[in-house]
């Protein structure tokens, strides 16, 4: 069952998270000053890197606990949980990223959508960690799906510095990095700074609320299929048996697998 504090801990983060959210929207569309060249449509600026940043966040998050249930020493089935519910999230995160980037490209570039470097490596990662998420729905025992899982996850995570890079590696329609690049030298100052250090603020919050909602679900989750698991092993050492011409011993259950516990 969901402890207290966590519960507790699970609702701050979700009143802090509006409240942060409150105050970037009050501050992006009526504090910061237009842009002298992009005008009003730089207020997409306090949305669009922060979402990409809990984006590549989450990804990171799912390979940590991918790692860790590959490591026998740290395996445990909640690492895979863990990763699982990240990568959701970030999908979530992710498909911000290329509306809000449309968005942005549509005035700036009078299309919606072009094959640059940055756009098409960003839809990549979306559609692998589609794959991911699919991948774990086939039909396995825990182990297997967490195994399996977390292989894909390690692979999908390697598009992740191709994208923030590409605009370095290849030339690119997209922008550069306007605080992680190369020379991290920020081109971006003032109040503007501010309010977009807020929007990564928010979002990763935002996250957290996200991952702690989609983890303690993905727990029960697991919970009701090892309880499904433990009827089926039950209901099949009952079956009468002509070998033994009863039920069948405890030792005798057949090839079910037994339950990954959380």
């Amino acid at each position: 069952m969901e402890s207290r504090g966590y519960r507790w801990s699970r609702r701050a983060i979700g009143i802090v998270s509006l409240l942060l959210v409150a105050a970037t929207v009050i501050l992006g569309l009526w504090i910061t000053p237009p842009d002298v060249v992009q005008g009003q449509l730089v207020r997409l600026i306090y949305v669009h890197p922060p979402v990409a940043w809990v984006a590549y966040l989450a990804y990171g998050v799912t390979s940590i606990g991918s790692i860790l249930y590959l490591w026998k020493r740290t395996r445990n089935l909640k690492w895979d949980l863990l990763a699982a519910a990240s990568a959701e999230v970030g999908v979530v995160f992710t498909g911000l990223t290329l509306i809000t980037g449309s968005i942005w490209g549509r005035p700036a570039w009078g299309v919606w959508w072009t094959w640059d470097a940055r756009l098409t490596t960003t839809a990549l990662l979306f559609v692998l960690y589609l794959g991911y998420l699919a991948l774990r729905r086939v039909p396995a025992d825990s182990h297997q799906r967490a195994v399996r899982s977390s292989i894909a996850g390690l692979i999908a995570f390697i598009d992740v510095p191709i994208v923030h890079q590409s605009v370095v590696w290849w030339r690119t329609l997209h922008q550069g990095a306007t605080v992680l690049n190369p020379s991290l030298s920020p081109k971006i100052h003032g109040e503007m700074a501010m309010t977009l250090l807020l929007g990564f603020i928010t979002f990763t919050s935002v996250y957290a609320w996200m991952l702690m909602h989609r983890y303690q679900i993905a727990i029960l989750e697991q919970k009701v299929l090892d309880a499904e698991l433990d009827q089926l092993i039950e209901e099949r050492r009952r079956e009468p048996d002509s070998q033994y011409g009863e039920a069948r011993p405890a030792n005798d259950v057949g090839n079910i697998d037994q339950p990954s516990k959380v």
